[in-house]
């Protein structure tokens, strides 16, 4: 495994600022109502078709804009000075023709392998490349499938992402406050066998970690820390889910929306999941945590009402927007620290929404915070879900944000790449942009070879597997250009 870079980086904890190139910092888009998140959609869970996720909102970048009002300024150090859209991120889905939740194999794709072991390996770039493999695909692999089934399917999948040239999985392994793997924290996910809590008879996460390192793929835990239900589950909670516990007579679990949420403004909500971080990285042999962009779901104040009013009356001075990003801030900093007294060989990195005011000011991120100083991330990998000539934030302009945000050394920036929107219109990319990925047949490509021009740049994610490697009939032939131009770039 190539663990020897993440040594390296994880041996520099120390706060030394890196330089920022000159340049100065460019203007920030405004938080817009419209496209949101990718990897962490508000999904149906029990859906019929493949629900494609939606990608940030978009408006005028070159339009300043600062956080919300009740953000200090202490917080809101790299915001632009003119005021953000009124409205916050609005969540949405859609849903594709392919189904997600039956037991058919969505490992079909270039791969001709079939079920032996290790048929192919990485060949070492020294670039970070990987792809997205969320809950909705393993779902289709792993519910009430054998072992040995399970990883025939396992096999053709990584065997697919070998061959295009990645190196590296990053497998949703907690999606809804649950584990597909035996943990001390967490029940089994209903994607094992359709019922929360029960077992599968067999460990998948240990055949994917061994699978994957069988090719020399890198392999990195997905986690969705707060999540427990999404809006219009009807998933019971099992009697072993820590979150049946909390829901009567503390706030610890909030409903909001239709959907169940851990508080992160609660020290036990945050102990519970720094310690399924801990297990994940003492009992797996991960070469990476990796959170993605699903935090605060929303912006009403009456979300965590409770837990502000006890801060407050135990002599808290932040306002409530401050307060909500320290929360987080808190988290991200105490789960790197926990990975790293285990191995200082594994990296931790986030992915957030690309609209970087969307980050700050609906979900309660500070990334400039994460980004400054060492101790909160190894990498930061933002969902750059727009097109070239997307009319309000366009890819490179928005790489080029993200890129001079990284001011500490030794965080790495992974660009988070948009398979799922090959062949199709681009709603929120305005005029100029809508049917960019419906003309072209090598963005993908083109958008690693523009990225690679930025200093901090050192890889990519596409999402998702299934985009790529079993898109829906309307997309096939495009989704075949696109990956035969990235496999000429990459292999």
């Amino acid at each position: 495994m190539k663990k020897g870079l993440a040594a390296l980086l994880a041996a520099m904890m120390v706060l030394t600022l890196a330089a920022c190139g000159g340049q100065a910092q460019g203007p920030e888009p405004d938080l817009i109502d419209g496209e949101g998140t990718v990897l962490s959609r508000e999904e149906e869970e029990e859906s019929s078709g493949y629900i494609e996720e939606f990608p940030d909102a978009e408006d005028d970048p070159t339009e300043e804009s600062t956080p919300s009002s009740a953000a200090s300024s202490s917080a809101a150090s790299s915001a632009a000075s003119s005021a953000a859209s009124s409205q916050p991120q609005a969540s949405s889905s859609q849903s594709s023709s392919q189904s997600s939740g039956s037991s058919q194999s969505v490992s079909s794709g270039s791969s001709s392998s079939g079920s032996s072991g290790g048929s192919s390996s990485v060949v070492d770039s020294g670039e970070y490349r990987a792809v997205w493999i969320s809950y909705l695909e393993l779902e289709g692999i792993l519910k009430n499938q054998s072992k040995s089934s399970f990883r025939a399917s396992v096999r053709d999948m990584y065997d697919n992402a070998v061959d295009l040239g990645l190196n590296t999985v990053i497998v949703q392994v907690r999606p809804f406050g649950d584990a597909i793997y035996e943990s001390d924290y967490f029940p089994w996910s209903y994607i094992c066998t359709g019922t929360e809590g029960e077992d599968p008879g067999y460990d998948p996460l240990d055949i994917l970690i061994e699978e994957a390192h069988d090719r020399g793929l890198e392999f990195e835990a997905w986690v969705n820390p707060y999540r427990i239900r999404s809006s219009g589950s009807g998933k019971a909670l099992s009697s072993d889910n820590p979150a049946r516990d909390w829901q009567d007579g503390t706030d610890y679990v909030v409903s909001y929306g239709g959907g169940l949420y851990y508080n992160p403004g609660r020290a036990k909500v945050r102990k519970l999941i720094i310690g399924g971080v801990e297990e994940l990285v003492k009992n797996y042999d991960v070469d990476g945590i990796h959170f993605d962009d699903y935090f605060y779901p929303s912006p009403d104040e009456s979300f965590d009402e409770e837990a502000y009013d006890d801060y407050r009356d135990d002599g808290g001075d932040l306002s409530l927007g401050d307060w909500r990003r320290e929360n987080v801030n808190i988290l991200i900093k105490d789960v790197y620290s926990a990975v790293k007294a285990i191995d200082s060989s594994v990296r931790f990195g986030v992915s957030p929404q690309g609209n970087t005011a969307n980050n700050y000011n609906s979900q309660y991120i500070d990334v400039d915070k994460w980004l400054s100083s060492r101790g909160y991330v190894d990498y930061i990998c933002p969902q750059i879900y727009f097109g070239f000539d997307n009319a309000s934030l366009p890819f490179e302009d928005t790489v080029s944000l993200w890129n001079k945000k990284i001011r500490a050394s030794g965080i790495d920036l992974y660009v988070g790449l948009a398979a799922y929107k090959v062949g199709k219109e681009d709603t929120w990319a305005g005029s100029s942009g809508k049917n960019e990925w419906k003309n072209a047949g090598d963005i993908l490509a083109r958008q690693v070879e523009a990225a690679r021009e930025y200093g901090k740049y050192e890889g990519f994610s596409l999402f998702s597997y299934r985009s790529l490697f079993a898109p829906e009939s309307g997309v096939k032939a495009l989704v075949k250009e696109e990956r035969a131009a990235l496999e000429d770039l990459l292999t």
